[in-house]
């Protein structure tokens, strides 16, 4: 199905965004940013601004475009065309140390930490901070003390990572990002393979961290209500182009969701949390 790249009306556009209507500065700016390979375009000229201290989801079906977006962000791999700049500089021009004080990316598939205790996976968040030749200092244990204890993750320092639960290494996972103390946090499906209560459990943890140290976050979901429910602004993909953004209210309708699924879905209010509920 061939998605034209306009955005509905019911959602803020690009250009009431660059105008000012948004308070928050800049952290990241494409221009005219896209991705191909292989004779595929994976993602197709986009020109955005996504503001400090937010929590913005990326949704989408499959192929849509959101973890390429998401990887070119966080660097792993370049754009074809266009620019990137994080806080006004070329994405480009940051240096792999300087740029890891200021940005963390969890991909979706995390490397394996076996053999490695919970405090010690932690502790790696402070490399950029001591590279390989100084000593771990007070700073760094400050800071891997104040992560684990924002994160919750106290009760099992002491224990192998390999033998926690799915969510359990989740959070430490993010105790890691978090001890790297950046301004900006950039999350892969967070919560793919986790039960409810631990995608509820994560997402919880992530906005509590975002309101608290005052981080930006960029996640990749693919779960709308989730995106709804934890998300300050949602940005949605359809065959690697951009064809809503805005508020979960301005996103959660009937035809808006049916141009991102190519479905019709439902909408309902939480009784409780009063937050729009896609049924399809």
């Amino acid at each position: 199905m061939n998605v034209p790249p306009r955005l509905p009306a019911a959602c803020r556009s690009y250009a009431e965004f660059a105008s000012g209507a948004d308070s928050h500065a800049a952290l990241f700016r494409l221009e005219d940013l896209s991705f191909r390979i292989a004779g595929r375009t994976l993602l197709e000229p986009l020109t955005l601004d996504l503001p400090a201290g937010r929590i913005i989801g990326l949704i989408g079906h499959n192929g849509s475009g959101k973890s390429t977006l998401l990887k070119i962000l966080a660097r792993q791999q370049s754009p074809t065309s266009g620019a990137a700049y994080f806080e006004e500089k070329p994405l480009e021009k940051w240096g792999h140390l300087e740029l890891a004080r200021r940005l963390a990316y969890l991909p979706q598939h995390v490397p394996l930490a076996s053999g490695l205790l919970v405090r010690e996976l932690v502790a790696l968040g402070r490399y950029p901070w001591h590279g390989p030749l100084r000593r771990f200092g007070k700073v760094d244990r400050e800071k891997v003390e104040e992560a684990i204890e924002l994160t919750g993750i106290g009760p099992f320092t002491e224990r192998l990572v390999d033998t926690l639960s799915g969510g359990e290494r989740q959070r430490v996972w993010l105790a890691m990002l978090v001890a790297q103390d950046t301004k900006c946090l950039l999350l892969d499906e967070p919560t793919s393979a986790l039960d409810i209560s631990h995608q509820i459990e994560v997402l919880s943890l992530i906005g509590t961290l975002s309101r608290e140290k005052g981080l930006g976050v960029v996640l990749v979901l693919h779960d709308v209500n989730m995106a709804a429910r934890f998300c300050e602004e949602i940005i949605a993909l359809h065959t690697g182009r951009m064809i809503a953004r805005g508020s979960p209210d301005a996103i959660m309708t009937t035809s808006t969701l049916r141009r991102i699924y190519d479905i019709d879905m439902q909408i309902v209010v939480h009784p409780i949390k009063e937050t729009p509920i896609a049924l399809p």
